[in-house]
């Protein structure tokens, strides 16, 4: 044990240039007394099938863990609402098992999901005061799947408020702390989900990204997300922040654990037709998942450093990628980008689009659902309890009208111009995938806001992008973001499974051991 331990401080001081020896056993003294910690899917299904676990143990586990951790002890606040009926349906799942098998790998997996997915039996309030007692008799897509796999939903978590802003706070919550560090912002719009995730709340997460409300929170928790091509998973359900941008997907604490999560929920849905562009682009991700040793990948150096104080990030992500080339193989070229610069140098930032859609797609969701109580956006600004975060967000896309329409249209066709751009680049290159940080700071404190998202790389062109845990700054994780062509998951998925397993660099919170 003593060497094993003493392997590990070497490890540490290499990835995250410190760490203390008091932890470090901690973490002996926690993996050998909590196996089910940080345990992945595939094990977890490997004990319930020998009869070593159960669901409703797994189940029970996890909710310990967060009446231990969420509003006691550091109080996360990641957690909306728990499911009541998540041990009868962890214990219905366990007579099923007996008496005819597993569904998949997911049957009896806790799962928490944002509380922006419509979960039946459940409140979806989308952070938002506004929303409180909001509980649609149906399952979003993605969770109706997710239970058709046999996963047990464990809860919803919480998000920033209308998923619009990456910090997370909300009017119906207060605000979400960081696991790694308590005066620390999670991330968002989906820091509950990956908070939760990286607290051990339930196995895996699922999320929604508009401009990079997946990868934010993987790479502020240590976690791995996936934003895919636009139409790979189904918006049905979620309630919307833009319709041309939003996704739902997994966040997960490997590589592994996300991709068994995606065979299960991505694909078409007659209810979304945005997804039949997924038609013809189905795949077993698991079962094709391999390692991807000489990988070509351009570095944006446009996109590791833009202001003062994103140097550090950098730094991680480049000793990251060098370790790639020296283990790997990898072929690391570092580029510029004028060309994708000028093209995202839009007005409102790039944010037009999303700013634009917000008011028509939430007026349609209040159309559908009348309980709610307000005919539209402005009556919900007009009742003033919005989280004042969030406030001059609603504002400014109430401000949208027909005078806008003109504007809208020609960003919506800019997209084909930024995915050019990029495409361009990896061509002219022969590369495999662009890298950058997936953020290029680490998660800031508590009620400051958040600088350095590179998050419209990917949600303005369409493209599919994976984030992945680089490293460690200052005790915060830091993410590297990889990005390739419309369809090219299975190869980001191979890609980050190769960092993987190179740099190893998933380890528990602290605050929640």
């Amino acid at each position: 044990m003593t060497v094993w331990r003493a392997g590990l401080t070497v490890l540490c001081v290499l990835l995250s240039g410190a760490c203390a020896e008091a932890d470090l056993e901690q973490q002996t003294e926690t993996a050998m007394t909590e196996p089910l910690l940080d345990a992945s899917i595939e094990t977890l299904h490997a004990m319930m099938q020998s009869g070593k676990l159960s669901a409703a143990d797994l189940a029970e586990y996890h909710l310990e863990r967060i009446a231990r951790y969420d509003k006691s002890g550091p109080a996360l606040n990641a957690v909306q609402v728990i499911n009541e009926s998540a041990l009868a349906d962890a214990r219905a799942l366990d007579t099923e098992r007996a008496q005819q098998g597993p569904r998949s790998l997911l049957h009896g997996i806790p799962v928490i999901v944002k509380d922006n997915y419509e979960t039946m039996g459940m409140p979806t309030t989308a952070g938002s005061v506004l929303f409180d007692g909001h509980a649609p008799p149906r399952d979003a897509e993605l969770v109706a799947r997710l239970k058709n796999a046999g996963a047990v939903i464990i809860g919803k978590a919480t998000m920033h408020e209308f998923a619009y802003g990456i910090t997370t706070v909300g009017s119906n919550f207060g605000e979400t702390k960081n696991p790694y560090d308590l005066s620390r912002n999670p991330g968002g719009s989906s820091g509950g989900t990956g908070a939760a995730v990286a607290a051990n709340f339930a196995t895996v997460g699922m999320g929604s990204d508009t401009c990079g409300s997946i990868r934010i929170p993987s790479a502020h928790n240590n976690l791995v997300g996936l934003r895919g091509t636009q139409g790979l998973a189904s918006r049905r359900g979620i309630v919307p922040l833009s319709s041309t941008q939003d996704i739902g997907g997994p966040l997960a604490r490997s590589v592994r654990d996300l991709v068994i999560v995606l065979d299960a929920t991505v694909g078409f849905d007659a209810g979304d037709p945005q997804t039949a562009e997924a038609h013809g682009h189905e795949t077993n991700y698991l079962a094709n998942l391999s390692l991807r040793p000489g990988a070509r990948i351009g570095v944006l150096t446009d996109w590791m450093v833009q202001e003062s104080g994103d140097e550090a990030v950098a730094g991680v992500i480049a000793d990251a990628l060098a370790q790639m080339a020296d283990a790997r193989g990898w072929q690391i070229t570092e580029l510029p980008s004028p060309a994708v610069n000028e093209a995202l140098n839009r007005p409102l930032n790039g944010h037009f689009v999303l700013i634009h859609d917000f008011k028509t797609d939430i007026n349609t969701y209040l159309a559908a659902n009348p309980g709610l109580g307000f005919a539209d956006l402005g009556a919900m600004l007009a009742d003033g309890r919005a989280h004042p975060n969030v406030k001059p967000s609603l504002e400014a896309s109430a401000g949208m009208n027909e005078g806008s329409r003109a504007a809208y249209l020609e960003e919506l066709a800019q997209r084909r111009v930024v995915r050019r751009a990029l495409l361009i680049l990896m061509a002219e290159h022969g590369l495999d995938a662009l890298a950058y940080p997936t953020i290029r700071r680490i998660a800031d404190e508590r009620g400051r806001e958040q600088m350095g998202t590179n998050c419209r790389l990917a949600a303005n062109s369409g493209l599919p992008a994976i984030s992945v845990p680089a490293g460690f700054l200052d005790g915060m994780p830091v993410g590297l973001e990889l990005l390739a062509e419309r369809w090219s998951e299975q190869k980001l998925l191979d890609l980050a499974w190769t960092v993987e397993s190179i740099l190893g660099v998933r380890r528990p919170p602290a605050s929640t051991p």
